[in-house]
């Protein structure tokens, strides 16, 4: 027999997506009635327009029909701007801990405190075109298809790229004042780009940057996270040092082509990293060769060498050596990205090795 009690203990197993919470621990969950083997009830989404309202009507009407219900009803509705405000604070206090208030050198997110166990890793190029972003994103997708709980922060504040590569083409949930990233691929996201109408250019000054990056920690709710990737832009500027400053404990990978000039720039990336103290995980070596589609034969289209020479110079490893060409995806296909590689690829099967090197690397656990 179909009960109120039944209903609200299925649906605790129903999260919304973004903010990784119970629909009934949020208070999403209204006016529930039943009448037989039919039920109704209304869900009060966070904002009007949510992205994810199809998903979360499959999976309410899922769990409710698991017990036994023939007919599901839902009527959406949306949180009015007080409910959004109780639910911001509630959201900004979990991240900065049971207190009430943050304590004198708390840090700025959950994710930075020692406790964490968050790994950070930025990836980090002397010049831009080598593919840095590229490799970001495809990184972070393996290691989402490893079955890690990963982000992605596009740091590269005036050559942001991210979601145009991930396909993204809607912007971030805005509850109040706290940012939900917008999650592709398993992967969440947060970028400039979000900000940004029309691809205006950003200009700013240095401290700006630093200021964006930290509000990517401390406006933006990103539960919790085995594997946290940062796409610096390249060189040797201002986001760099910051990242320093707030994140010591990151650990870096170095991209540069096989072209020698490029891996003579990217040398002073590494170097960089030395400096700060940030560990060196490898040197990823983009756009090796390029192969034949008819023959196979690779063609070293930008010379051979460069990644395993940086490597050597940084007292580091080659980790992996990515071939040249575009991903072969369908513009029709609903999961299509422009720059994300399918696993069943060569370029998908070596960024496949390449997670999986970084996880045995860089052991992290998040509690489920």
């Amino acid at each position: 027999m179909l009960t109120q009690e039944k209903i609200l203990d299925a649906l605790r197993g129903v999260k919304d997506p973004e903010l990784g919470m119970s629909l009934v621990e949020l208070g999403m969950i209204r006016n529930i009635r039943i009448d037989g083997s039919r039920v109704s009830l209304d869900v009060i989404l966070t904002i009007q327009g949510c992205p994810l309202k199809v998903k979360i009507q499959e999976d309410v009407e899922k769990a409710i029909r698991a017990l036994g219900a023939e007919e599901v009803n839902i009527r959406f509705g949306s949180m009015t701007d007080e409910e959004r405000a109780a639910l911001s604070a509630r959201l900004r206090q979990q991240r900065a801990g049971a207190g009430s208030a943050p304590k004198p050198g708390a840090p700025l997110s959950p994710l930075l405190a020692e406790d964490s166990k968050t790994q950070f890793i930025a990836i980090a190029s002397g010049k831009g075109g080598v593919g840095k972003s590229t490799v970001t994103v495809n990184l972070a997708v393996a290691m989402a298809r490893e079955g890690k709980k990963v982000g992605i922060i596009d740091a590269d504040i005036y050559g942001f790229s991210v979601p145009d590569m991930m396909g993204i083409e809607q912007g971030p949930v805005v509850i109040d004042k706290t940012i939900l990233p917008v999650e592709r691929f398993g992967v969440k996201v947060m970028s400039m780009a979000f900000f940004v109408r029309d691809n205006a250019p950003v200009i700013w000054r240095g401290p700006m940057l630093g200021k964006m990056l930290r509000n990517f920690f401390t406006e933006v709710h990103w539960d919790e996270l085995d594997y946290m990737l940062l796409d610096l832009p390249p060189g040797t500027g201002d986001v760099a040092l910051d990242v320093h400053q707030l994140i010591p404990q990151s650990k870096e990978i170095i991209v540069t082509t096989p072209h020698a000039t490029a891996a003579f720039v990217a040398a002073r990336a590494g170097n960089m990293a030395l400096h700060t103290k940030h560990e060196i995980l490898g040197v990823v070596e983009n756009m090796s060769w390029y192969a034949c589609s008819a023959c196979g034969k690779k063609d070293y289209v930008f010379g051979r060498g460069g990644g395993e020479k940086l490597a050597k110079e940084l007292g580091t490893e080659l980790l992996a050596q990515i071939p040249l060409g575009a991903p072969d995806n369908d513009i029709n296909d609903p999961d299509f990205s422009p720059s994300v590689y399918a696993p069943d690829t060569e370029t998908g099967r070596i960024y496949a090795e390449l997670a999986r090197r970084i996880i045995q690397k860089t052991p992290a656990e998040v509690k489920n």
